[in-house]
């Protein structure tokens, strides 16, 4: 898969999407890197520490969050991915539901559009993200917790985002799918789909698993957001063991050498 100018070929290899929120709010980091400086070093430190891509978002989507417009998301996020690309060799993902803000992004360097939203919030973005041939991480969301036949509502839900994918004309060869960890899910909900991530592997496409420092994991554990590193990492080692291409993730070089450490298990030769 072409992300940038970056080739993920390698097989049953999961690569490292590191988080960049240039937000005030964020529910584990807000205020921390939306300076210019701050923002530039933190990706350097993420590229450094393992980060094969790097996802900026200008809006936080933590519950309850407070939605902004998409000019201020554009003059959050523009500046920082211009300033990443011109200094850093690595391809940037934008974190948006937004077809405006991924407009302004991709213009100012972004080669991947991450849509929590699954091209259904903004029904716009699925054209923007076709014509320009982007890169997109689409991701199962919902308004509510209320399924019939739960697993099989999140296949349904996805294959219609694949379907809304097709008709804009955004090839297969583009698309990473995410089961959305987090939103539009009860606790057990999100338990039980990390439990069972493989089923994604039905719609034959890359699949990123995003959990860093979420309530799943502070509820497991009775922790706030800056102790959930260790929950993190098991569920790195459990989409490393499903065959996931990308975990998206704050603690880079953490989970990349536990990453690197499951891959050598994984795939030892028996003496």
């Amino acid at each position: 898969m072409l992300i940038g100018n970056k080739n993920f070929t390698e097989k049953n290899k999961t690569y490292i999407m590191g988080i960049l929120n240039v937000t005030p709010d964020s529910f584990s980091d807000g205020g921390k890197f939306n300076s210019y400086d701050a923002a530039l070093i933190h990706a350097q430190s993420m590229l450094e520490d393992g980060a094969a891509i790097i996802d900026i978002g200008g809006e936080s989507t933590r519950p309850n969050h407070i939605q902004i417009s998409s000019q201020e998301e554009i003059e959050r996020v523009c500046p920082i991915i211009e300033a990443v690309k011109n200094n850093l060799d690595i391809p940037i993902s934008i974190d948006t539901y937004k077809a405006p803000v991924a407009e302004a992004a991709i213009k100012a360097g972004a080669d991947l559009v991450n849509d929590i939203w699954g091209l259904k919030y903004d029904k716009a973005i699925a054209k923007v993200i076709a014509d320009t041939k982007t890169a997109c991480c689409l991701m199962h969301n919902s308004n509510n917790t209320n399924y019939n036949d739960y697993f099989n509502d999140v296949l349904n839900d996805l294959a219609e985002t694949l379907s809304i994918a097709k008709q804009a004309g955004i090839t297969s060869d583009k698309i990473i799918l995410d089961p959305g960890i987090g939103f539009g899910k009860t606790y057990n909900n999100n338990l039980t789909l990390i439990k069972h991530m493989d089923i994604l592997h039905k719609f034959n496409l890359p699949l990123l698993l995003g959990t860093s420092r979420k309530s799943v994991i502070g509820l497991t554990l009775d922790l706030p957001t800056d102790e959930r590193l260790e929950g993190t990492l098991a569920t790195t080692v459990m989409a490393v063991l499903k065959n996931y291409m990308f975990v998206r993730v704050h603690d880079v070089k953490e989970n990349y050498r536990i990453i690197k450490m499951t891959e050598a298990i994984k795939y030892s030769m028996d003496s």
